[in-house]
């Protein structure tokens, strides 16, 4: 097919102009924009993609499984609060209903002169626009012993799959009296308050089941989100059985062993019946091989969540610097909404919206007992800024803690819709 400049094209289609950056598109051919992770920041981009250009942009989504499970949650699931299969959701209608390629593979490599995605299977996909939502990696040697092999005893549950399930089956049969220990990540990581929310739920299961055992937290940090309404709920509702030991204390990790189930500090050599350990994290393996990461993760355009190092790419939710905005599932879907306006408009001519964007964690403490934080943003010229925060209060009551977790179940059924129908 013959390739056509930005100004024929415009010219020939009698329509909205294309911005230079964009690459010659073929005539007579849809733009292709292919979305790389199929969670909270690709879904909802490839879904807003397809729905607002209302079918004038080819989207595929590229993502190995075919069955997502929400991080967010996941620790209500081990706390009892959920079943398994409700944190479970499809692509169907992404494909059926919004016409998009969903392609269940792992994406190995981008070639970033070329345009390319390379397949696991060798096939190669091209694209005008990459989006590459990828969550995180583990950086499993930044805990001392712990590996791929350790996860299988001491699990970090930190990404979608099968992991909350071992988790959960480890705390429902720990020895009567016996201790949980829980090694927290040091920043940035995904989901700040999730260590300390997934405390609470191993706590709240322990009260019914084993109210003797112990639960001790080992932190990298020395503060950690929603610190305050944490401690007193862990007061509150578990008096005694947990305990959080801070970096001034316990003196750093010096080893975890997944087969005596110790972890060493310079404090102690503490014993555990049952453990998790979650590592420092990274952007997604693909995001290093696209080749716009800093090292660890990848730093993006505010207004736009282009890619520093490339124009073509966008980098969503956990794997982007997004400055002031944490890695979370409702940051990646606010983010995925800036960066669809951002793309539609290159290929399309249509409208570009500034940027705006929000977030809020949820986290539930015990039964009916749940807090938030959250912000509103805006795009600000090298960074992404707060425009406005909030916080839940210690000693709030009873009625506004549930109506706050009754707003985090509203929530999830929301945002699952707005990614996957």
């Amino acid at each position: 097919m013959t390739s056509v400049s930005r100004r024929k094209f415009g010219g020939l289609l009698g329509a909205s102009a294309v911005t230079l950056a964009m690459p010659s598109i073929a005539f007579g051919a849809k733009p292709k924009v292919v979305v790389i992770g199929g969670g909270a920041g690709g879904a909802t981009a490839a879904r807003y993609l397809a729905k607002d250009s209302k079918g004038a942009i080819d989207v595929t989504l590229v993502e190995a499984s075919k069955r997502y499970y929400t991080c967010f949650f996941s620790n209500l699931y081990i706390g009892g609060f959920r079943k398994y299969g409700s944190i479970g959701h499809n692509y169907y209608g992404l494909a059926v209903n919004n016409g998009i390629n969903v392609v269940h593979e792992w994406a190995s490599s981008v070639d970033n002169a070329a345009k390319k995605v390379k397949l696991a299977s060798g096939n190669t996909l091209s694209y005008d626009k990459l989006v590459l939502s990828p969550g995180i990696s583990l950086k499993y040697d930044s805990v001392p012993g712990y590996s791929p092999q350790a996860q299988t005893r001491m699990p970090h549950a930190w990404t979608s799959g099968t992991q909350a399930q071992v988790l959960r089956n480890q705390v429902l049969n720990m020895r009567k009296g016996g201790t949980f220990v829980l090694v927290a990540p040091p920043n940035p990581y995904r989901c700040p308050p999730g260590p300390y929310e997934r405390v609470s739920m191993m706590a709240h299961v322990l009260k019914e089941r084993n109210p003797t055992a112990k639960i001790v937290v080992l932190d990298p940090k020395p503060k950690f989100s929603k610190m305050g309404l944490f401690t007193e709920g862990w007061e509150n509702h578990y008096p005694g059985m947990v305990e959080w030991i801070g970096p001034e204390m316990h003196g750093g990790i010096k080893s975890v062993n997944h087969e005596t189930m110790e972890i060493v500090t310079d404090l102690d050599t503490f014993k555990a019946d049952a453990a998790c350990v979650i590592p420092a994290m990274r952007a997604g393996v693909i995001a290093d091989t696209a080749g716009v990461t800093d090292g660890d993760w990848a730093p993006i355009v505010p207004a736009t969540m282009a890619s520093k190092a490339d124009p073509n790419i966008h980098v969503l939710g956990d794997a982007s610097v997004a400055s002031a905005m944490p890695k979370s599932g409702f940051s990646a879907n606010s983010q995925a909404k800036v960066a669809a306006n951002a793309i539609r408009g290159d290929l399309t001519g249509s409208k570009i919206y500034p940027a705006r964007f929000s977030n809020t964690c949820w986290s539930l403490v015990a039964t009916n007992d749940g807090v938030k934080v959250g912000a509103s943003y805006k795009a600000g010229a090298e960074k992404i800024e707060v425009t406005g925060k909030f916080v839940s209060k210690t000693k709030e009551s009873a009625e506004l803690r549930k109506a706050t977790y009754e707003e985090s179940l509203d929530w999830y059924s929301g945002i699952t819709s707005d990614m996957f129908s």
